[in-house]
């Protein structure tokens, strides 16, 4: 992040409430990040607690870390009370958290299924659903739910992932509606293939090396903070008109 002083300051951003799923590695991290980074009051969830901690005590304390196992619903409705109680109504909601775990559709039980469906898409609408009545009082916010370009891409390693992740853009278009009039916006992000740890270390190979080099437009390899950047202007007053969209962020993918 050395090059982010030549890069914008959102103003709008400074003391904003900011809730983030899954935001304790990887994109989430980069998240928790940028926003800290913009003077957000920042809290975020995850179900790992070591990096999560590790990440609030590198960023000075700043960021509120609240363990939680985003299948637990009720879980997370606490968690978002728990936020708001530290840092105030919630202006942004990132919901980030998810799972890509590879898997063959005759490998997958109707458990395996319900799970997966639980870990990438089930969390995104209650987590919605939780911070609308705070949203509403305060006169609008920004809700920020996270695809992916397997969905248009049709990735045949990962049905149920697939499958839930096509869901959230149904959301988004509906819950953008119906929230419309309250002035909440709501967007779907779409990243590409982001280089993440997880990402390097289970999949970056020289097979897949080849794949970015042919598939994306630029050369460039997508990092979490081109995604963190995106969700920067989603969350600022800069896209007060911005809803009920995907913005893709792939290098050119697909």
């Amino acid at each position: 992040m050395s090059d982010d002083q030549n890069l914008a300051v959102y103003k709008s951003l400074a003391g904003k409430s900011v809730f983030i799923t899954g935001g304790g590695s990887g994109i989430g991290e980069s998240l928790v990040r940028h926003f800290v980074a913009q003077g957000s009051k920042v809290a975020f969830v995850d179900v790992a607690e070591v990096p999560s901690r590790a990440l609030v005590a590198e960023l000075g304390g700043k960021p509120l870390f609240i363990p939680c196992d985003l299948r637990n619903i009720e879980a997370l409705k606490a968690a978002v009370v728990e936020a708001v109680a530290a840092n105030g109504p919630i202006d942004v909601l990132c919901n980030n958290a998810g799972n890509d775990d590879r898997h063959q559709t005759a490998d997958v039980s109707v458990d395996y299924w319900d799970d997966r469906m639980a870990v990438n898409v089930r969390h995104q609408f209650f987590a919605a659903q939780a911070v609308r009545p705070y949203m509403k009082a305060q006169g609008g916010g920004s809700i920020i739910n996270f695809g992916s370009i397997t969905v248009m891409v049709g990735d045949g390693d990962c049905p149920a992932y697939v499958t839930s992740k096509a869901a959230i853009w149904g959301m988004t278009r509906a819950l953008a509606r119906e929230f419309g009039p309250e002035r909440i916006r709501v967007n779907c992000m779409v990243p590409g293939w982001v280089m993440t740890e997880r990402q390097m270390r289970l999949w970056l190979n020289e097979a897949g090396e080849k794949q970015i080099a042919e598939r994306q437009c630029l050369p460039d390899r997508v990092q979490p903070s081109d995604i963190a950047r995106m969700a920067l202007f989603l969350a600022a007053d800069d896209s007060r008109m911005c809803t009920s969209q995907q913005f893709v962020v792939d290098a050119g993918w697909i």
